[in-house]
């Protein structure tokens, strides 16, 4: 048996047949061009695959060896990364208390299936520079979406992480910031400049069409594809086929109230009594950070109820009600027909705002749907970016790929996704729904957890967040 693993012909052909069958499995058959550098490496050899070092060495020096240990381990991680598990970490505070800042996170991608990149020539271990032009992955080679069987699908209410669905277009100078978001601001500062000067208003399609050029006049604008763009973390409150609203703060399925959290946060008013105020270390006894703090929105002694905002779960607003200092804690809400700047699917003809939204039905593959104007802004970015349509609307009319349409048929499944820390997170809510192809994978526990607040030897570690399971239930 020995002999026969030897032999390099029995080992090119197993090769050969183990390449054949990840082919198949995976469905993308351009790979099959690796078959003639199997049987180079393997038999003719005409090309020396390991250029560091002579061919056939037998005893191999010091440095040999450490860059082939070097060029194994590059290959392995690679690999595992892309298929198997990667390292994350929390950068927002938009799922508090669920997840923290500085929580460092390994993500399975075989839980929903791991994603072939769509970008292979890339350097290894990158993602993007952030604020930098340079790209570190070549897009000579642009493979279409594929996805692996995974584990299982996605869920209501799990906890995923994804590509930024709006991250395609990225102004490096505000990168923490949607392009599309300022384009809008631009458009609209345009328009009231506008209206104040006294001037006859135009389209909205032509203030949009100035602000692009004014962004792109004033800014450093990179295109990306999606398995580069930021990944997010969220909780995925709607999955695909299902019809979502929001009232009064509370989200609702298919008319069904959804479930809560234990960690779910709202914003409070906080009403201190006369010439009191607030125990900061009080507050970051409860898991409340010094960014939540810092950013309270303190209100002055000129307003009708001075105090603080804060975001506070349920338990934290009990235990603040009791503060000696605390006169009342008050939830803030936004009120039923109070549209606010900046929510999808940015409609002005919509009313919605981050406490009052919907409802929206959530696109599942296969499933066809009437369009028409009053609910084309819905699935028009679907329509026309994520299934790579030709959109477009004439004289009230919808044309896809040039023919006038009174429907359409979904390609993908879409989620829609939340941050527990409901008042603090800019989510589905205000960039739309994730498609299927933008998702990454699941948490599944967390390795390392830092606070930034802290120094090294008083509490920097969270001792009490290392190796824990990240569940749906956190």
């Amino acid at each position: 048996m020995k002999k026969l693993f030897k032999n390099k012909y029995f080992k090119f052909g197993l090769w050969t047949f183990v390449f054949i069958l990840f082919v198949i499995w995976i469905g993308n058959w351009w790979l099959i061009l690796g078959v003639p550098i199997i049987y180079d490496y393997y038999i003719s050899k005409k090309v020396n695959w390991t250029f560091w070092k002579k061919r056939d060495l037998e005893k191999k020096s010091k440095l040999i060896e450490w860059i082939d240990a070097l060029v194994f381990a590059v290959i392995a991680a690679t690999i595992i990364r892309m298929f198997f598990i990667e390292a994350y970490m929390i950068p927002t505070s938009s799922l508090e208390k669920s997840l923290l800042v500085g929580d460092y996170l390994f993500v399975s991608k075989v839980s929903y299936g791991p994603r072939m990149p769509n970008t292979p020539l890339s350097i290894p271990f990158t993602h993007t520079f952030q604020g930098k032009e340079f790209k570190p992955y070549l897009e000579w080679i642009k493979s279409p979406y594929k996805r692996l069987a995974g584990l299982t699908t996605i869920k209501r209410n799990d906890i995923v992480v994804f590509n930024f669905p709006v991250g395609d277009t990225v102004v490096l100078e505000r990168s923490a910031e949607s392009y599309y978001k300022i384009v809008r601001e631009e458009a609209e500062y345009h328009q009231i400049t506008d209206l104040r000067a006294g001037r006859e208003l135009k389209s909205d399609d032509y203030y949009i069409k100035e602000a692009r050029k004014s962004v792109r006049a004033n800014y450093t604008i990179v295109d990306r594809p999606v398995d580069k763009e930021d990944n997010y973390v969220k909780r995925c409150v709607a999955v695909a086929g299902d019809s979502l609203a929001i009232k009064e703060g509370e989200i609702y399925i298919n008319g069904s109230k959804g479930k809560d959290f234990k960690n779910s946060q709202f914003n409070y008013h906080i009403i201190t009594k006369e010439g009191k105020s607030l125990n900061k270390k009080s507050l970051i006894d409860l898991g409340i950070s010094e960014e939540d703090f810092s950013n309270s929105g303190i209100i002055t002694s000129n307003e009708r109820l001075p105090g603080y905002v804060l975001p506070l779960t349920k338990e934290n607003v009990k235990k603040i009600s009791k503060f000696k200092s605390v006169e009342n804690v008050i939830k803030i809400l936004d009120h039923p027909g109070n549209r606010e700047s900046g929510i999808y699917p940015h409609d002005k003809r919509l009313n919605w705002n981050k406490d009052n939204f919907g409802t929206i039905y959530i696109p599942e593959k296969g499933k066809t749907i009437t369009i028409d104007t009053s609910n084309i802004s819905f699935y028009e970015r679907i329509i026309d970016v994520y299934e790579a349509n030709d959109f477009k609307i004439k004289n009230g009319k919808i044309f896809i790929n040039g023919k006038e349409s009174t429907e359409y048929t979904f390609k993908m499944n879409y989620y829609f996704m939340m941050g527990d820390n409901r008042g603090n997170s800019a989510d589905s809510r205000y960039w739309g729904l994730v498609p299927e192809d933008h998702v990454v994978g699941k948490p599944i526990f967390i390795w390392l957890s830092l606070d930034k607040d802290k120094s090294l030897f008083n509490g920097k570690i969270r001792w009490n967040r290392l190796l824990k399971i990240v569940d749906d239930e956190i």
